[in-house]
């Protein structure tokens, strides 16, 4: 799954890396975002114009009771997105591109190891990104939701989930999932609204190269919501 990520670019930067627009306000900087946190995301109309967008993290279905619904959805598994109700619908025409700086994922922790308080052995934080240092460009779907029990004229809410698939060589000895990295040559098949070659698109939805990612072990910081500073991303003492 993909649980944490980092977004500190700003939406110009963004805009500029993907061939987009940006009106609006921007988000901070945040090395630390979690789930419910609103995010970046790319999205495009049918001419292929792509605009950088708000949205909060957590999909919420339009046909959801109640907006807690997101905090489940915060990752579709690539393998049966056009199959869930939640999801088939949206994959068809509300595809986004979400930019990262990079993710964390835990590693299982090892006999001999550093112990929890509880006496098991202690998980390490990995911040993983790209190699080259470029941008991840993270496959997703978005929805439009407005609560049932506000006036019509409410506010839609602008939600979103990362597309996740299985891990590759470089993942796997950490976690066995990993987000869709779409490469360039692909955004834009995925985010045009009027592509519907089901097949061509989940044919995107595969583990990124062996050599895109690279890794290295952080402090326990991260592991609190509430720290967001850049500090979170140096290597752990004894890394290297």
């Amino acid at each position: 799954m993909c649980g944490r990520f980092v977004s500190t670019h700003t939406p110009e930067a963004i805009a500029d890396f993907f061939g987009a627009s940006f009106e609006g306000e921007a988000l901070a900087p945040n090395f630390n975002v979690a789930p419910t946190n609103d995010v970046y995301g790319v999205v495009a109309d049918r001419h292929g114009h792509m605009e950088v967008q708000a949205f909060h993290w957590g999909l919420v279905p339009s046909w959801a009771k109640e907006m807690k619904l997101g905090v489940k959805m915060i990752n579709a598994r690539a393998e049966t997105i056009d199959a869930k109700p939640a999801f088939k619908g949206l994959f068809k025409k509300h595809r986004l591109i979400i930019p990262m700086d990079g993710f964390y994922e835990w590693q299982a922790g090892v006999e001999g190891g550093a112990l929890t308080a509880k006496g098991k052995p202690a998980k390490t934080p990995m911040y993983i990104h790209r190699a080259d240092g470029d941008m991840l460009a993270v496959a997703g779907l978005w929805a439009a939701w407005r609560d049932p029990a506000a006036p019509l004229d409410a506010p839609w809410l602008h939600s979103c989930t990362v597309i996740t698939t299985a891990a590759n060589s470089t993942m796997a000895p950490v976690h066995d999932r990993m987000p869709v990295i779409l490469p360039a040559d692909a955004w834009a098949a995925w985010l045009d609204p009027a592509n519907s070659d089901a097949a061509a698109l989940r044919g995107l939805l595969r583990p990124a190269a062996d050599d895109v990612l690279t890794m290295h072990a952080v402090t326990t910081a991260v592991n609190n919501v509430h720290n967001k500073g850049p500090e979170l991303v140096a290597p752990a003492a004894g890394s290297d």
